[in-house]
């Protein structure tokens, strides 16, 4: 029982130590998710394949999320699962959205994140901003950084 401080003492110091170390960077070989509706995903993907899947030393995926339009008309309970599955995923940087209805209901459960949402019509284009943007990030935290260079 004797050495149980000790050993307490020693994982407190470990901790306050690896927590330090990823304070406002990015690990080597990290990877972040971009969550994609289905109309843009094709040009979204596309893009992401021309970049070699990777902006700087970040991994990038495409999440694909499921159709949001039910026979002509704007699915709002899929819009809204897609939205919080983008906001579940610590590793989401970015919501790439196509105008209408079911944007406008995903755009506030996906800002309340603080994750960057892009309303668009080309998943290609929307995907090069957020690959700029991670790329000119360097040691940020890519959430943030996409978010911040998105926004203006």
């Amino acid at each position: 029982m004797r050495r149980l401080p000790a050993i307490l003492a020693a994982l407190a110091v470990a901790a306050t130590v690896a927590a330090g170390c990823g304070e406002g960077g990015v690990a080597e070989g990290a990877a972040v998710s971009v969550y994609v509706a289905a109309p843009l995903c094709r040009g979204a993907e596309r893009e992401l394949r021309q970049e070699g899947g990777k902006a700087g030393e970040v991994e990038v995926r495409a999440v694909c999320l499921p159709p949001t339009d039910a026979g002509g008309r704007a699915d709002l309970a899929v819009a809204g699962a897609n939205a919080r599955r983008a906001t579940e995923d610590s590793a989401s940087v970015a919501f790439l959205e196509v105008p209408g209805r079911a944007a406008k209901s995903s755009q506030s459960i996906v800002e309340a994140a603080e994750i960057a949402w892009v309303e668009t019509g080309s998943g290609a284009a929307a995907m090069r901003r957020v690959l700029a943007a991670l790329g000119e990030a360097g040691s940020s935290v890519p959430r943030e950084a996409v978010r911040d260079a998105l926004e203006g």
